[in-house]
């Protein structure tokens, strides 16, 4: 079964048809930088674009980051925080919609490094902010957040994100001595078998991982930076949810207006 999968991100919005047997996109993924101010409009009209962009009119996925409950917004860390209360299924046209980390935590415990793994694993995705899934035993908690946990008076993800590392002009080596400092914060509180880590930086894990010190075993995603895609795509596939694709929030006509929330 071929399902879009879209993953909405603080930089950038992109995505791909997935293949959810095998987990593998279908088409070269395209990406879409993310609108600023990034409120539901503008998004939406992203989402739409993409699949236009692959002339889709079938089940759609879609990643959020930030809490999603029954695919409304919760909250809204890194994206305008009108987003706050939008039912997101709603204005993607019935897509099925869910927590960023917890959509690349799927594909990876399916697909790649977590795949078959037993106890406690956590996957951290490392870019404009931090996003956390916990998985017991194979079975998601969704929506942990635990890049907004504090530390040294801050929330995590402002001293150890991909972000932080680029703001803060941070060497890899300098970046790693933060994130073990977290990691090791993680390791304390959950006691995990596996730490998978994922955004963009694991395609570059040779430049900082070996810096790392951790009892708790560091690997890199397997899934990349596609894992979001690619799990928002297999939610929308094992619930049923976005038959209906985009058509509303996204329709055939790239250039037909979204309305806001309020609108509706």
């Amino acid at each position: 079964m071929n399902v879009l999968g879209i993953d909405i991100g603080g930089s950038g919005i992109k995505g791909a048809p997935v293949d959810t047997t095998t987990g593998r996109l279908v088409a070269e993924r395209h990406r879409i930088p993310t609108p600023q101010p990034a409120g539901p409009g503008p998004v939406a009209e992203v989402v739409r674009a993409l699949a236009a962009h692959f002339s889709w009119t079938g089940p759609v996925g879609v990643t959020f980051p930030g809490v999603v409950r029954d695919g409304v917004v919760m909250t809204a860390a890194n994206v305008d925080r009108s987003w706050i209360g939008v039912d997101a299924g709603e204005l993607f046209g019935g897509a099925a919609v869910l927590n960023d980390a917890d959509a690349a935590g799927i594909a990876e415990m399916t697909f790649g490094e977590g795949r078959g793994r037993r106890g406690t694993v956590l996957m951290l995705t490392f870019g404009t902010g931090i996003g956390s899934a916990l998985f017991v035993d194979g079975v998601l908690v969704p929506n942990t957040e635990f890049g907004h946990l504090e530390l040294h008076g801050k929330e995590a993800e402002h001293r150890a994100s991909d972000r932080a590392r680029e703001e803060h002009d941070l060497s890899w080596e300098k970046w790693a001595e933060r994130v073990e400092e977290y990691l090791r914060h993680m390791e304390m509180l959950l006691s995990p078998a596996l730490i998978v880590v994922g955004g963009g930086v694991s395609k570059k894990a040779a430049k900082w991982l070996p810096h790392i010190r951790l009892d708790t075993p560091v690997v890199p995603a397997a899934l990349q930076n596609e894992a979001g895609i690619i799990g928002a795509a297999q939610t929308a596939a094992q619930s049923g949810g976005g038959r209906s694709g985009v058509r509303t929030a996204a329709g055939a006509d790239p250039g037909a207006p979204v309305p806001s929330p309020g609108d509706r």
